[in-house]
């Protein structure tokens, strides 16, 4: 496994207009002029509302000269009924853009407003392995933790309400036409979502390293990602105060989620969706449970797999340029289990779900996985039976 040759051509894409670093935030009435914008929605949390934050927006936008309106009803992992509220604000007040302010669920929300209010139907529709390219209201991402990437995608996450699926949607249609990453939005996030995201946006870089279908440019913001996360991820979650570690990990996450949007991720995320939907475990959480197992299953498939993990150890610092392939894999195993311990990454049986619930649901947890695509970009690509194995070896 390699990554695209001097004979292939791939695709790649990314926000048109990025403003990046502390007090970008200030910007976003440039850049909603930039887009001809002036009735933005902002696509929020109820906690960014009481922190002040959605107001603090909403003013720099007013002294800009736009018209911008609030929706905050946006819920962790949002599902098709938590959409409704938000098309009938966007028609509401006649908004031309959509501001996702937020961590990965109220820019995931943002995506998906911005396509069905223009469009319409249902967001079944629009899952995998469909590929959305239909015109949708632009969306403006300013991410309020560093992981989710969703700022640089071109990816959604939504549950249907009615399966409890966690449908991967993907398409141009879901790329932000621009992202605000400003770090200083980041400082005052607890310790257990810095850790969870920064698991998150390490999962990334690794999968978008070792994807089947990986590529040139991927590789280098994967590969970049994966050692600024090595060197600042335990800083953050000691000293929630270190900027220079808060603002390393911001660039981080947009790197890698740049690099899986053009790269796709593999067989943690396809595994992770369905444990999150069903048990109501944060994204990044639930990749950290699976992270160290999957790595171990996919890091000796075969020499080139084992060539790209290697890669992954020694930018991560698990593994020197001297050591061999076999062994710098088997560092990087090791070192991620490591520091999921070092996190506090609970097993699902620590996290508190039922164990006969949670055998029971495999099999269907198995198949809404394989059903996703993100397994059959892994270097190793699973059965149902291995991937039903894989949920059993975590549990405890």
């Amino acid at each position: 496994m390699s990554s695209a040759t001097t004979d292939t051509v791939f695709n790649f894409a990314q926000p048109r207009d990025m403003r990046v670093g502390c007090g970008a935030l200030a910007r976003i009435g440039e850049v909603l002029g930039a887009l001809g914008a002036s009735r933005p929605l902002i696509v929020t949390d109820a906690f960014l509302v009481s922190a002040g934050l959605a107001e603090r927006t909403a003013a720099l936008l007013r002294e800009a000269g736009c018209t911008p309106s609030v929706f905050s009803e946006t819920i962790p992992d949002p599902t098709t009924d938590s959409l409704t509220k938000g098309l009938e604000a966007i028609r509401a007040d006649d908004c031309d853009a959509l501001i996702g302010l937020g961590g990965g669920s109220p820019m995931d929300t943002a995506k998906a407003l911005a396509l069905l209010s223009v469009q319409g139907g249902d967001m079944r529709e629009y899952k995998a392995p469909r590929q959305n390219t239909a015109a949708a209201l632009p969306i403006v991402a300013i991410p309020t933790t560093a992981g989710s990437g969703s700022e640089a995608t071109q990816f959604t996450i939504i549950t249907d309400s009615g399966s409890d699926e966690k449908m991967l949607c993907t398409g141009r249609s879901f790329l932000p036409a621009a992202a605000i990453i400003d770090f200083e939005l980041t400082v005052s996030m607890p310790v257990r979502l810095s850790a969870d995201t920064g698991l998150d946006a390490l999962t990334h870089a690794v999968e978008a390293y070792v994807s089947k279908r990986a590529n040139p440019l991927s590789d280098a913001l994967a590969l970049t990602a994966i050692s600024t996360i090595g060197r600042n991820l335990r800083r953050v979650v000691d000293n929630g105060e270190d900027r220079a570690a808060r603002a390393a990990m911001m660039l981080a996450a947009t790197q890698a989620g740049i690099a899986f949007s053009n790269s796709s991720v593999a067989l943690v995320h396809g595994m992770s969706r369905p444990i999150g939907a069903h048990f109501h475990v944060a994204h990044g959480l639930s990749n950290a449970m699976l992270f160290p197992a999957v790595t171990a299953f996919s890091a000796f498939s075969d020499k080139a797999a084992t060539a790209r993990y290697a890669d992954c150890a020694r930018a991560f610092g698990a593994a020197t340029a001297d050591d061999s392939d076999d062994i710098a894999a088997g560092a990087l195993v090791d070192a991620i289990g490591r520091l999921c311990g070092d996190l506090k990454v609970p097993t699902p049986h620590e996290f508190g779900i039922d164990e006969a619930h949670w055998h029971r649901l495999i099999p269907l947890m198995a198949e809404q996985a394989l059903a996703s695509g993100s397994p059959a970009n892994n270097p190793r690509v699973p059965s149902a039976e291995e991937i039903a194995q894989l949920y059993t070896q975590i549990y405890r």
